[in-house]
């Protein structure tokens, strides 16, 4: 199942759920009074599931850690993430969070990240990018990729 870590991601995990044919959930996170501490609702059932924390992107993982933290009772939780930042203490975040995984795109360097952390595992994009742009240059559809990715 996948699950959005926020409710800014719902558009992305319900696209998502419906390309893979799975069901979905999300995290409705809202911020109160600085005395009072937020409020965390998790919208969905995801008991004795895997969950895959689903976002474009990841700073400081403070939302994906959060997020998982909340499904852990009931799922075991990798996230997927588009663009891993990784700032500040998101390496500590990921080391000290339950996940089976991080796996991340290389749309950014993260060798020096990796040394540090076990978790993430690298998803490369280099040759579905390439293809793509091949195919710009070409005048050739990028939409045909959808449905026929290059692997390495």
């Amino acid at each position: 199942m996948t699950v959005s870590p926020d409710a800014a991601g719902a558009k992305r995990v319900t696209f998502t759920s419906d390309w893979w044919n799975m069901d979905f959930a999300l995290i409705h996170r809202e911020w109160r009074k600085a005395t009072e501490g937020d409020c965390t609702v998790l919208v969905g059932d995801v008991k004795a599931r895997v969950a895959l924390l689903v976002d474009d992107m990841a700073d400081t993982c403070g939302t994906i850690c959060h997020s998982a933290d909340k499904l852990l009772p009931w799922s075991c939780v990798y996230a997927v993430l588009t663009h891993g930042i990784f700032s500040g203490p998101a390496i500590s975040h990921i080391n000290n969070a339950r996940f089976e995984a991080v796996e991340v795109t290389n749309t950014i360097p993260l060798e020096d990240k990796m040394k540090h952390c076990v978790k993430i595992q690298v998803i490369p994009v280099s040759m579905i990018l390439a293809e793509a742009i091949r195919r710009i240059h070409s005048g050739e559809s990028v939409s045909y990729l959808f449905s026929h990715i290059p692997l390495q």
